[in-house]
């Protein structure tokens, strides 16, 4: 029955191929159960109940992507949005944190009417072929570049040169160096769930380093989500004033889970030979949903993860693979101590490897059209080297139709990109760079 629902025999799948990259999805994003509430704490959300609203953010979200969409995309608080929201928004601007959540969920209607009136998959449609590529290509570095500097590879560097190799000697980068030549090996040798034997080999190394700590219990109930449950502030975000707020905020969200879907599944062969992938109102409502009820809980926007990409590579092609993320995210809410065993150099590594995946796209962009390569260039090197995937995306979509326009070739640009480009100008005006 499960088999039938899901479409496996069509899809060339199991239900224990799909159960693994199900696993492996979790284990490489399941960081954020922990990396949300701290960056979260600094906006005063309390940390108990911020974890709590993570996680059933991500089980109903992704629960839906499975069932309703039945796509391998795991859907979780989204990192980069919670750093704006936290720092900019709330320390940086003095805003609240729920009227903040009050422009998340607005945001997030707005989305969900565009999507219903099949205005969000006319624009996907808009996308040319080569930023596409350039967002798998642009998202694989990205992801590469979160690995590198989480497992202390690369670290921050001087004025000048902004980054620079990290302390090759220390225990954690050497076993972070050990993972990934394991999890390459493994790979090559076209070892099944390759990333996860990887992951979970790591991290029985580093407990006794001391590189990870066993808890103290390996089961607790969760915290009282009360303090933050149902606190957003819809009418204080309503106020004219904070217009601009909400408008960054839906710019934000709109070329994030845009890219990311695109990017994704790209990657994973899911686009139609036009370039576009089917039925793509059905992923999108799913993101659009998931960030009203993170709103709701007590957390910032929801979308689709570039982790999945994880899940994917280790044979993840059906919704049944989101449903099992979606499982194990809802069981983390009582076994979250035994989470916090997995350290950096075991998930990091795994980041660069699926990072490393995601660069065979760039084949696909002709190298001998500037107007396709130049526009594909800086949205590639934008999302890497601005740690940012709104800017690098937007940047794209408005670099394409002048790139068009230099050529004399304004023709081949499609309404809807030009649509995309007067919000990425937009998204430009109104975002706070300090």
């Amino acid at each position: 029955m499960i088999s039938r629902y899901f479409g496996l025999q069509k899809l060339n799948t199991t239900v224990r191929q799909e159960a693994l990259a199900g696993l492996t999805t979790f284990i490489t994003m399941a960081y954020i159960i922990v990396v949300n509430p701290k960056i979260l704490e600094a906006a005063g959300i309390p940390l108990g109940p911020s974890m709590v609203a993570t996680i059933l953010t991500a089980f109903i979200g992704t629960l839906l992507m499975g069932v309703y969409a039945k796509r391998p995309f795991a859907i979780a608080p989204y990192m980069g949005e919670n750093a704006f929201v936290a720092y900019t928004l709330v320390k940086g601007m003095g805003y609240s944190w729920q009227t903040v959540l009050g422009a998340v969920f607005i945001s997030a209607l707005i989305f969900a009417l565009l999507t219903v009136l099949k205005v969000r998959s006319w624009l996907v449609t808009a996308i040319p072929n080569s930023l596409k590529v350039a967002f798998s290509v642009g998202i694989g570095l990205f992801l590469a570049f979160i690995g590198l500097n989480e497992t202390g590879i690369v670290s921050l560097g001087v004025p000048g040169a902004p980054v620079q190799v990290g302390n090759l000697t220390q225990a954690p980068v050497l076993l972070s160096l050990f993972c990934f030549l394991l999890m390459s090996g493994l790979l090559i040798r076209k070892v099944n769930g390759a990333i996860l034997l990887g992951m979970l080999l790591t991290t029985l190394i580093a407990v006794p380093l001391g590189i990870a700590k066993i808890p103290t219990e390996a089961m607790s109930l969760p915290p009282s989500l009360a303090p933050i449950l149902g606190k957003l502030d819809i009418a204080g975000a309503l106020q004219p004033s904070f217009f601009p707020v909400i408008m960054t905020l839906f710019i934000i969200l709109f070329v994030d889970t845009m890219g990311t879907l695109i990017g994704v599944s790209y990657t994973a062969g899911f686009l139609d030979k036009d370039g576009n992938l089917p039925e793509v109102e059905k992923p999108m409502l799913c993101d659009s949903v998931a960030t009203m009820t993170a709103a709701v809980l007590g957390t910032t926007a929801a979308g689709a993860y570039i982790e999945s990409a994880a899940g994917i590579e280790s044979g993840g092609k059906s919704g049944l693979t989101s449903v099992v993320t979606a499982l194990l995210f809802l069981v983390a809410l009582l076994f979250f101590p035994i989470l916090t065993i997995v350290p950096a150099c075991a998930y990091g590594p795994a980041l660069m490897v699926v990072g490393s995946m995601m660069l065979s796209p760039v084949k696909d962009i002709d190298f001998g059209d500037l107007t396709e390569l130049i526009p594909a260039f800086i949205t590639i090197a934008l999302i890497s080297f601005t740690y940012n995937l709104g800017i690098g995306m937007s940047a794209g979509f408005i670099m394409y139709p002048l790139a068009k326009l230099f050529a004399g070739r304004g023709h081949e640009i499609p309404l809807g990109l030009w649509v995309l480009a007067l919000l990425s100008g937009l998204f430009f005006v109104v975002y706070p760079y300090h």
